[in-house]
């Protein structure tokens, strides 16, 4: 029996004797496509297989049957001979004569119309099967019988193919075969040594062993995930790395477009053209309410205090930036709408980051979640963190430590910003890219304008030449309708007058001095520099409240520092107290912070710009004295001074809204200073005696200073109770040389609430006599302590001796002190109970 495969797919013909076999056409499996190449062929394969094969005539070789084996990708060929001495030789020589006819016609047909095949002899008894047992390059030989010897299984199976390594038996369990594994250097040799040798039957010393073969996977099952869950240490931190790769690769390219998109407004359908077109031709044409575009913004030219800030805010947009701009003003001084005016008059590209809606965040993932909506990073997994704890436990379980894979806080939000970062730096490029191709465009169409110019100068002077005649009639004095090198008659000053004309157009076009162009040229390209750069606006920096805000801010602050340094973006950080740009200062140590300061309008401001809101208004009538007297009595702040006006738009009179506003404030501050209830009161940072004191001083003077109420009962020098009032806005307390100075009320229309309160008679009362109580309490405390310590003394002047008769005994000088402690308490406590006498007096006439 002979065999032939195809080289293809590792499909051999084989040809048999003495038993009937089966051909495989040139697949390994159904889903490959040859498979069905092979199908549609294979009636033109066996038949070109047949003819090819037929011209041998060796030892009467005739071809009784051609099979298809399609599982492995030959065919198996059924022939007979005659032999009658020698089978072996003549099988032999059978083989030899046909690969010599295939080697005439450069091999056997396949099924890409190709001849390459051969032919190998088949020993055995081929298994023809149909199970998924799929060719591989291990041939897995059983013994049925004894051990077959190394050489001898190398000379059985060597013909088929280049072999790499022959494995020697190991011992099995008792009715098991023994067996040795055969590793081929190529598949096809393995397919081939399948169907040739399996039931070959090996004799040797007298004894007979048949060899069964199959194919042996070159990986055992379950072996890889076997080794995975074997090996931890070395599989999580390459999952990870992986996952964190993947991260990088893929998602941040996607964060930065996305973060590119929200500032250029790519998602806005509002800034499409077909909706802008479509809203001004159709929404805004027909529709019955048109909205009113209310500027909000104070005028310039009214509010001083205003104008000052808005010029130094302008003059750091205006050059390269270098520091951090730090905007600080008393709450409702009108810092957003400022900075929302100038962006929108500069038309530059911003970015607000509203660290109040952060600070609302109660856990990890709603913070990352709030920054990146803010910032418009795109996708955010925050879910992740839960699942990155549960891989923590379950990783101490295995290896005995964390993996690691969880991020901290501060390293997601550093993250989100550095990918802000690097979308900022796309923004900035892109944008001066565009500027310099608008640049370009001008300067071309200025080109364009000048040489037009200079056309129509010579053609003017007469001197201008068409060359796309000279296609028609030559060129030179032979030209009858083209104009040649000499002159035009009557035209001697023709050039002359040209050359005047030509300087007087470049001159009109913008041309001068080398040095004055190079220097206009320079400031251009640095205006165009500083125009394109993005602005990014940190609002409600070191806003009160915040379970995470000291790492939110230090984040932050480095960020915008870096921004800075490295001309990123200009950065415009807002807060209401000038103390909170201590973190920025630590994060910019080199460099001074362009501190800009809001204040409240003095009252001829604050009067103008209630006189000119109303005037827009259609209300043209004068302030009388009594308005007047009630607008300067609300204070110069800019979010009272609106609530005013927008209770005037509803028709109320002036003093009347001003009353309204102060009775609201009483409310207001009656709630947030002293509690709705007792035991709302000892949720406060600050017991109700301490901010009682405070507003009783500043009802009656304008300021009050800082340390002198500091060491003053009832702080003592606690001054957590009064920053506590300064960040609720009861109180603001300014600084000097860089250290507190002096105590105001939080806003100015609190001068009136304070003396509401102080001016009622019960709530005076009331908060009078806890206050006497108090201080009352503590003199008690101090006579009991002087009275203990009086008593140790007197025990100590019995043992107390005297040298001098003349000096004075340190425990009588001890003892006169305590007795006038006692006696200074004393009359405290005494003044202060007639006090609180007088004072229930009051609370039981219930006015």
């Amino acid at each position: 029996m002979v065999v032939y495969r195809f080289r293809l797919s590792y499909s051999p013909w084989y040809l048999g004797v003495r038993t009937t076999q089966v051909a495989h056409l040139p697949l390994l499996n159904s889903r490959s496509l040859r498979h069905y190449i092979g199908m549609l062929r294979e009636e033109n394969l066996l038949e070109r297989l047949h003819e090819r094969l037929e011209t041998v005539k060796t030892h009467d070789f005739h071809i009784n049957e051609l099979q298809p084996y399609q599982k492995d990708g030959g065919v198996f060929v059924r022939f007979t001979y005659t032999a009658p001495h020698d089978h072996q030789n003549a099988l032999e020589t059978l083989q030899t004569d046909l690969q010599l006819e295939a080697a005439k016609h450069g091999g056997l047909p396949s099924w890409s119309g190709l001849n390459y095949c051969n032919i190998w002899l088949v020993k055995g008894e081929p298994f023809l099967e149909d199970m998924y047992r799929y060719p591989s390059g291990i041939v897995h030989v059983s013994f049925q019988g004894p051990d077959v010897p190394e050489e001898a299984l190398y000379t059985l199976f060597r013909p088929c193919g280049r072999i790499q390594n022959i494995t020697a038996p190991t011992p099995v369990p008792p009715g098991t075969l023994r067996s040795s594994d055969i590793l081929f250097h190529r598949v096809r040799s393995a397919t081939v040594a399948r169907n040739t040798i399996h039931g070959y039957t090996f004799s040797n010393g007298g004894g007979t062993t048949r060899l069964r073969t199959v194919y042996q996977r070159p990986i055992q099952a379950h072996a890889i995930r076997g080794w995975l869950t074997s090996h931890p240490r070395i599989v999580l931190p390459i999952i990870f790395f992986l996952l964190g790769t993947l991260t990088y690769t893929i998602f941040d390219p996607i964060r930065v477009l996305s973060v590119e998109g929200k500032m250029l407004n790519w998602f806005d359908y509002r800034e499409y053209k077909l909706y802008k077109w479509f809203r001004a031709n159709a929404l805004e044409r027909f529709s019955l309410t048109r909205l009113a575009h209310e500027d909000v913004s104070p005028q310039g030219d009214i509010w001083k205090e205003r104008k000052d800030a808005e010029s130094a805010v302008r003059s750091y947009l205006f050059d390269l930036p270098s520091t951090v701009a730090f905007v600080h003003g008393p709450q409702g001084s009108g810092k957003s709408r400022m900075l929302e005016a100038i962006v929108r008059d500069t038309g530059r590209k911003a970015l607000v980051i509203d660290c109040a809606e952060l600070n609302r965040a109660t856990s990890d993932m709603r913070l990352v979640s709030a920054l990146a909506q803010q910032t418009g990073y795109r996708p955010v997994f925050a879910f992740l963190n839960s699942v990155n704890n549960m891989v923590d436990i379950a990783t101490v379980g295995l290896i005995g430590q964390k993996a690691g894979f969880k991020s901290s806080l501060e390293d997601q939000l550093k993250q989100i910003l550095e990918v802000t970062g690097t979308a900022l730096k796309k923004i900035n490029h892109s944008l001066r890219t565009s500027a310099q191709r608008a640049v370009k465009a001008a300067q071309e169409v200025e080109a364009r304008q000048a040489e037009e110019a200079r056309t129509r100068a010579r053609i003017r002077a007469g001197t201008w030449h068409d060359p796309r005649l000279d296609c028609i009639a030559g060129n030179g004095i032979i030209s009858e309708l083209g104009v040649g090198d000499e002159l035009l008659e009557g035209d001697n000053d023709g050039f002359a007058s040209f050359d005047a004309m030509e300087k007087h157009v470049i001159n009109s076009s913008g041309g001068g001095e080398k040095t004055s162009e190079e220097l206009a040229r320079q400031q251009r390209r640095h205006a165009e520099d500083v125009r394109t750069l993005p602005i990014v606006v940190i609002k409600n920096y070191a806003a009160r409240g915040g379970v995470y805000k000291e790492e939110l801010l230090g984040v932050l602050a480095h960020w915008a520092a870096s921004l800075a340094e490295n001309q990123i973006a200009h950065v415009i950080v807002i807060s209401d107290n000038r103390e909170n740009a201590k973190l920025l200062a630590r994060a910019l140590p080199s460099k001074p912070l362009n501190s800009i300061a809001l204040y409240d309008a003095d009252a001829p401001t604050a009067l103008s710009f209630v006189r000119r809101r109303l005037h827009d208004a259609g209300i043209t009538s004068d302030l009388t004295p009594a308005q007047k007297k009630a607008i300067e009595r609300l204070g110069g702040r800019t979010s009272d001074l609106e609530h005013l006006i927008h209770k005037v738009y509803s028709a109320q009179g002036i003093e009347e809204a001003v009353e309204d506003i102060i009775a609201r404030g009483v409310g207001e501050l009656r709630k947030k200073a002293f509690g709705e209830d007792i035991d709302d009161a000892k949720s406060l940072p600050w017991s109700r005696e301490q901010a009682w004191i405070v507003l009783k001083q500043l009802a009656r003077k304008a300021e009050l200073p800082y340390y002198e109420v500091l060491l003053d009962a009832p702080f003592k020098g606690d001054e957590l109770p009064l920053r506590s009032m300064e960040h609720a806005e009861i109180i603001s307390i300014s600084t000097q040389h860089g250290r507190p100075s002096t105590i105001r009320p939080g806003k100015p229309v609190f001068k009136c609430v304070f003396e509401r309160l102080v001016n009622d008679p019960v709530f005076q009362a009331t908060q009078d006599i806890a206050l006497n109580e108090k201080i009352i309490s503590s003199a008690e405390s101090t006579i009991r302590t002087c009275e203990s310590e009086l008593s140790t003394l007197q025990d100590l002047s019995k043992a107390e001796r005297s040298f001098w008769w003349f000096r004075r005994r340190a425990t009588s000088e001890r003892k006169e002190y305590l007795l006038k402690k006692m006696r200074s308490a004393q009359t405290k406590i005494q003044t202060l109970e007639k006090c609180n006498v007088e004072l229930k007096r009051v609370l039981a006439k219930g006015v």
